[in-house]
């Protein structure tokens, strides 16, 4: 499984990991995103558990998995966190956060492990974590009903869930290099698993005030630079959820 570095400073470190040669072809390819802390660690939406020996040995190659104190699940898919019960074994204590929408669902997963749930209101939250302030960003109904994404207001890095996903083929680049060339591995996917325009214009107008220079989806590429504000307005102008 492919680990890049996405940001580096003294105390932080945002790392994705990617393109799973084992998964099996009937299992969509998923990004997980590890945020490094003063060597504590968030892991964002762990992953299905098909996946899960293999980002498991991935993230045991750049940090303890003791050291993840934190999971967020941006919304209930399986694809998202459905491995969360053996994370949660090997990390008892660390905080799951989650939509208050879902955890009652999300609990099927391993109700032992409610205590460690933590309910975001719609409105979002921020998060200290290891003295580094994040931001959990509402995107409801994108595509999920109760779905958060995950914001780094230093680093200026947005986690986007499926915002920006793309199916794209194993070797594809990890960042997008030819935002026109990207367009026809994303569009059809943001065409049906987006049901509002109005929710979908609603996030792109939050996340223009964000103003991130890294915008990182749950499947596909990274978008970086001016490619950034090319997905917010080819976004925008894309209608949304018009099912054949």
């Amino acid at each position: 499984m492919l680990s890049k570095i996405l940001y580096e400073n003294e105390n932080c470190k945002w790392i994705m990991l990617a393109r799973d040669p084992q998964k099996k072809t009937n299992v969509i390819d998923t990004n997980e995103y590890a945020i490094i802390v003063n060597q504590e660690a968030i892991l964002l939406d762990p992953g299905g558990i098909e996946i899960f020996p293999m980002v498991l040995t991935s993230i045991s190659e750049i940090l303890d998995v003791k050291s993840i104190k934190a999971y967020l699940c941006s919304h209930q898919d399986p694809d998202v966190m459905s491995s969360l019960q053996l994370w949660l074994g090997l990390t008892p204590n660390a905080k799951v956060y989650m939509s208050w929408l879902w955890a009652g669902f999300i609990a099927h997963f391993g109700g032992e492990y409610v205590k460690n749930f933590v309910t975001l209101p719609d409105e979002g939250l921020a998060l200290d974590f290891n003295q580094r302030k994040f931001e959990f960003v509402p995107a409801h109904y994108c595509h999920s009903s109760g779905n958060f994404h995950f914001f780094d207001p230093e680093a200026k890095i947005l986690f986007s869930g499926d915002m920006g996903a793309a199916l794209v083929p194993l070797d594809y680049p990890t960042v997008v290099e030819d935002f026109k060339e990207h367009i026809k591995y994303m569009e059809k996917f943001h065409q049906r698993w987006m049901p509002s325009n109005t929710a979908k214009n609603k996030w792109v107008q939050r996340v223009r005030k964000l103003n991130p220079s890294l915008l990182c989806p749950q499947h596909g590429s990274v978008f970086a630079g001016e490619n950034v504000q090319l997905f917010l307005d080819w976004l925008e102008d894309l209608e949304v959820g018009k099912a054949k």
